[in-house]
């Protein structure tokens, strides 16, 4: 018989015995635990857990749900259940950068992200992307008009509604979202941001960087929130540089960190290692 695999999140208010009984359930339903990682939050009291699970019975994501509500009222936790077996259904939105856009592509087709990229949005034509390969990819030209940003995003979310995206990610969209459409993505928006944050903000960061002497250049992927970026970090990188580089040699050196960092941050959310902690995020590693 085939199994199925499922990935459990789990967090609560801190007390004991909330992994036994999670545990004498799973094995009750004949579960097989196949990896479990929890953290406890002094400052916070709360507790966080990820686990991993197969079973050889037909389970469905809403059969393990209602396992779980015994416990899930019990322990007052908030649950997340993912089936391995369904991949998320991705949208990006993207501006004339197109290198974070370029390389989720590369990854989703080369198996690299385990993701449904249903969507493109762009506020800007198709054809500023000319050396992307975007066949078999809805591509959604949303232009940006003064004194037009609410009909844009009304259009944007009708579309992410209608392809049913689970995730969008800014792919170095440079178009700041209203707290309207923040706060209606709230969890599932991703962003990624040319600095270190909490760093040299506005325009050309690299520059200021270079001005200021930098020895440390990054890049930050976090949740999008009302509160520009300042949502909860997912995860971050840097990359030495020196006095010999000039800010051309930065813009490329970030180009590969933001890349990187974008693609592991969407690679942590579809694979259930996030969890929100306040302002802060829980991420389990690989």
């Amino acid at each position: 018989m085939q199994t199925r695999k499922f990935v459990m999140r789990l967090s609560c208010k801190n007390r004991p015995g909330i992994v036994a009984a999670v545990s004498s359930k799973l094995f009750e339903a004949g579960f097989n635990i196949l990896d479990s990682q929890q953290f406890d939050d002094t400052e916070t009291d709360m507790f966080f857990v990820r686990i991993a699970v197969e079973c050889e019975q037909q389970f469905t994501r809403n059969d393990m749900t209602a396992l779980m509500v015994p416990l899930v009222q019990r322990f007052e936790m908030d649950l997340d259940v993912r089936d391995t077996a369904v991949r998320q259904r991705v949208a990006i939105l993207a501006s004339k950068a197109d290198h974070c856009l370029a390389d989720l592509l590369y990854r989703w087709r080369s198996g690299d992200l385990d993701i449904d990229i249903v969507a493109v949005i762009s506020n800007h034509p198709v054809e500023v992307y000319p050396n992307l390969n975007l066949s078999g990819i809805t591509f959604h030209h949303m232009p940006m008009t003064p004194g037009g940003k609410a009909e844009q995003e009304a259009k944007i979310l009708d579309v992410l509604k209608d392809v049913n995206a689970e995730l969008v990610v800014l792919a170095r969209y440079m178009q700041i979202l209203s707290d309207d459409m923040a706060s209606k993505l709230a969890g599932r928006c991703i962003n990624i941001h040319h600095s270190f944050l909490p760093g040299f903000k506005g325009a050309r960061p690299y520059h200021q960087a270079h001005e200021r002497g930098v020895k440390l250049i990054g890049a930050t992927a976090h949740y999008v929130t009302a509160d520009l970026d300042e949502g909860p970090i997912i995860e971050q990188d840097v990359e030495r540089i020196s006095h010999r580089h000039a800010p051309d040699e930065l813009v490329r050196k970030g180009r590969d960190i933001e890349r990187r960092v974008l693609a592991r941050a969407v690679r942590y959310h579809v694979e259930g290692r996030v969890l929100r902690n306040g302002t802060k995020t829980v991420v389990f590693p690989e």
